[in-house]
């Protein structure tokens, strides 16, 4: 299959609007199944709050946040797909250098030491794209998540002792659910990332916090980890908004690596309870949107 890049560009600029506006079906169930379990007064009215918020956005198509976010542009490319790469690249950043320039969406992108701000969304490095490989695969996808800083900017890393074990792990990632309190506009998915190196390990605490609620670790272990955790974060009371309450996170998704024998990295990214992403799909039958 050939990939025609106006398409692939066209495309890039529709998911970056589409994710700011349209929240995907599982977090909306998640905000669901936190409204019936909440049993502090004040939760379920914030509770109440966020998910009329959600309808109020998506009846006038408008923005359901402000925050525009970093893009990130997430590519897996199949086998049986034929495509310039570079040029790839290129038709993901004018899509999202045209979806910021003809949409009034606020660009939240400067350069780091400046802030001067380009209005494109972009920069140095930014949008930033992941680009995998899919075996036996006729098909590109592209997911797109626009990250706010309210989530980014509660992100840690702590190159734990491997002798400390799991527990060191569980207690990391407990710490830094109650240092972020109401910062990360909770209710959270909290992405952790086990194992790695030390940037691996970070990017992997961002894939888990974008993954899919109901979702799985692949890796029994994780799916242990996260089971467990997520059976605890809401029991620490910090609540919808910080303000107290049993819904503090829709869920604690982690994936893990293999790592060298003498370190254990740990990493915890939040993702807020804005949780936007959107996903296109080109295959021999045609492009198809969804989350």
């Amino acid at each position: 299959m050939k990939v025609d890049l106006k398409q692939v560009e066209e495309a890039c600029k529709e998911l970056y609007i589409r994710a700011l506006k349209m929240l995907p079906p599982d977090i909306k169930e998640g905000f669901q199944r936190l409204d019936k379990a909440e049993s502090d007064a004040t939760g379920k009215a914030i509770l109440g709050t966020m998910i009329r918020n959600i309808k109020v956005a998506e009846d006038n198509t408008n923005l359901l946040c402000q925050d525009t976010g970093i893009p990130i542009y997430n590519v897996v490319i199949g086998s049986g797909v034929e495509v310039d790469g570079h040029a790839l690249k290129q038709a993901i950043i004018s899509g999202c250098t045209r979806a910021t320039k003809e949409h009034p969406l606020r660009s939240s992108v400067v350069h780091p030491t400046t802030r001067k701000n380009e209005h494109t969304s972009g920069g140095r490095h930014v949008p930033v794209i992941n680009i995998d490989f899919a075996p036996d695969a006729e098909s590109l996808s592209i997911e797109m998540i626009p990250k706010g800083s309210g989530s980014e900017n509660n992100s840690w890393l702590k190159m734990a002792i491997p002798a400390d074990g799991v527990d060191a792990i569980k207690t990391f990632v407990i710490d830094c659910v109650l240092e972020a309190g109401g910062k990360s506009c909770p209710p959270v998915i909290v992405g952790v990332g086990v194992g790695g190196t030390a940037d691996l390990c970070v990017h992997l605490s961002k894939v888990a916090a974008t993954r899919p609620l109901g979702s799985t670790c692949a890796d029994p272990e994780g799916a242990k980890l996260e089971a467990e955790l997520s059976a605890v974060v809401n029991k620490l009371g910090v609540g919808a908004q910080g303000l107290g309450g049993d819904s503090t996170a829709f869920a604690v998704h982690v994936e893990t690596a293999a790592t060298h024998i003498t370190m254990n990295p740990v990493a915890v990214n939040m993702q807020c309870h804005s949780a936007r992403r959107a996903r296109a799909t080109f295959t021999p039958q045609g492009l198809a949107y969804g989350y």
